[in-house]
């Protein structure tokens, strides 16, 4: 080979080499210490950014993120997730589970017991007389072991957790991963992977409260949810065990309906909700992941889209926030300043056969995907 010849060669591998590096340049993942837990514990904040700008930030502290800036119709970045600027917050009050992984079992569980395989197995009553996001000490306020990872999808955080036999009243060590990916298509891609030593419940989701205006309440976001029929509750949230149609009900939002045109009818639901608190049983299709909502906020125009794998959504309207907390940037959390869309299983699927099932057996896997997809409408109502 001549020298011309081999020059031309090193050039043609320089360029082969530099050009995965270009294409990734504007995608990064930073790691920083987000303190310490009362324990000691050392706390990580780990900060995602795509081609497009979209940043997220997630610590391995109950796995929760922390924020999420997309841009609005004019290409503006705001956070659009409820939340704390330091870890302290969420240590010293983190009731709205904003944020988390729940885990073992999201949602509640009727008088915090159930029976598997003839023996009952005692939860922590944490919810009235209910089991609510785990127990005391669910998945939300454990540190996670995390490490980053880059993919074909996008950059992102995987999180680990082994969760011991007996832990919060639930049998059967499980060890538990969850990986957070976010995409250059403006996607953070949750995918949940779990496996027991023994015959146990398990059901995982993600509670971070959207506000996709960023300030004031959620009533004029207008959102679709595709489901014709969702699970009735009682006055104390738990599931009646009927599966009822949405038509003719304040819970219908098979068309875009602004989530306050109806939040305050003299419907039982809602009076025993204070508002939207509960699961739709979602239309499934065929491909791997459902539409299950989609939301839009007029004046930015950001939109938000929810895929999932799971059966279930639970929408909840932020009926409980009462201006007690003051979150990021010292804004203070009023009644209905951010929404949940939580998908899932059913609430209280233990105690309800009919319900799709969330028993996890030794050599199955526990595998669930969502994806929270943002974009921008041109105009309003687009």
């Amino acid at each position: 080979m001549t020298r011309r010849a081999w020059g031309k060669c090193l050039l043609i591998l320089f360029w082969m080499s530099m050009g995965p590096m270009a294409a990734d340049a504007a995608q990064k993942i930073t790691r920083q210490r987000f303190g310490r837990t009362a324990e000691g514990i050392p706390v990580d904040l780990f900060t995602l950014t795509n081609r497009n700008g979209m940043e997220v930030k997630i610590t391995n502290y109950g796995g929760i993120v922390v924020s999420v800036k997309v841009p609005d119709r004019n290409g503006t970045l705001g956070d659009v997730v409820l939340g704390y600027d330091t870890l302290e917050g969420y240590l010293k009050d983190n009731r709205p589970y904003f944020g988390a992984i729940i885990g073992r079992y999201a949602n509640r569980i009727a008088k915090g017991r159930f029976t598997l395989d003839g023996r009952e197995y005692r939860l922590a009553q944490n919810d009235g007389e209910n089991h609510l996001h785990g127990g005391i000490k669910g998945f939300d306020k454990v540190v996670w072991k995390a490490s980053p990872v880059r993919t074909r999808q996008g950059v992102g955080v995987r999180l680990t957790y082994r969760s011991r036999d007996g832990e919060e009243g639930y049998p059967g060590t499980v060890l538990v991963t969850v990986t957070y990916t976010l995409t250059d298509a403006n996607e953070l891609r949750i995918d949940y992977l779990a496996r027991t030593t023994k015959k146990t419940i398990l059901n995982l989701t993600h509670h971070s409260y959207f506000n996709l205006a960023g300030t004031g309440d959620i009533l004029e976001h207008r959102l679709r949810i595709n489901a014709d029929l969702f699970t009735p509750v009682d006055r104390t949230l738990i599931p009646t065990g009927e599966i009822r149609s949405v038509k003719g009900t304040p819970l219908d939002f098979t068309r875009p309906t602004p989530i306050g045109a109806r939040i305050e009818q003299k419907d039982e639901q809602l009076l025993f909700g204070h508002g939207y608190d509960h699961n739709w049983v979602l239309n499934k299709s065929d491909a791997p992941l459902t539409l299950a909502a989609r939301v839009e906020e007029p004046r930015t125009g950001r939109v938000l889209e929810v895929y999932t794998t799971e059966p279930g959504l639970q929408f909840y309207s932020g009926n409980f926030l009462d201006g007690s907390i003051t979150g990021k940037a010292n804004r203070v959390y009023g009644r209905r300043a951010g929404f949940c869309l939580e998908a899932q299983h059913f609430p209280d699927s233990p105690n309800k056969p009919h319900f799709p099932s969330v028993v996890l057996s030794p050599g199955q896997q526990y595998r669930q995907t969502t994806v929270y997809k943002f974009s921008v409408s041109p105009s309003p109502g687009q």
